[in-house]
């Protein structure tokens, strides 16, 4: 069931049989260059993940990462959605796509989306997010989704300053 429909995108929550897919997704070189690796080795390792970050969003949150499901033949594409961070005071939207699928405006589709049922529907009046300074593309999309550099934030764990935007 969608959460969210746009033109040519169903956006819908994710489920543990979406374990095959986060799998492929998270082992994919784009997401290691711009992510990081999460150990994730196996479908049954991706299961867990899903259940421990994606699924447990849902029910602490009320929102979450969300699948991209291209309406005329159900692919999917990759995800997008809303986290919670520690290190940050706001939900901040992320995304990850297959290359395959990259440059043809599903992203920029599902991010505008996703930042409006952030805005609009849960009410969460201030959305951030947060990416790489090389992250060329992911920098272009989230100003053409109207978020502006607001600063730099460094995670947990990592010493990499990460532009951070907000609407």
């Amino acid at each position: 069931m969608s959460l969210l429909t746009t033109e040519r995108l169903h956006i819908r929550e994710m489920t543990l049989d979406d374990a095959p897919v986060i799998y492929e997704l998270v082992n994919t070189p784009e997401w290691h260059k711009f992510i990081g690796d999460r150990g994730i080795n196996s479908v049954a390792e991706a299961r867990t993940y899903i259940e421990e970050s994606y699924l447990k969003s849902y029910e602490i949150h009320g929102f979450g990462a969300y699948m991209m499901v291209r309406k005329e033949d159900h692919a999917i594409l990759g995800s997008c959605g809303l986290y919670k961070r520690d290190a940050l005071p706001h939900p901040d939207i992320g995304f990850a796509m297959f290359s395959r699928y990259a440059k043809k405006g599903y992203a920029f589709e599902a991010a505008s989306a996703v930042l409006d049922y952030a805005l609009n529907t849960l009410n969460i009046p201030t959305v951030q997010a947060i990416t790489a300074k090389y992250n060329l593309s992911s920098i272009a999309l989230l100003e053409k989704i109207g978020l502006q550099k607001s600063g730099l934030v460094t995670l947990e764990g990592t010493d990499e300053e990460l532009y951070l935007f907000s609407n």
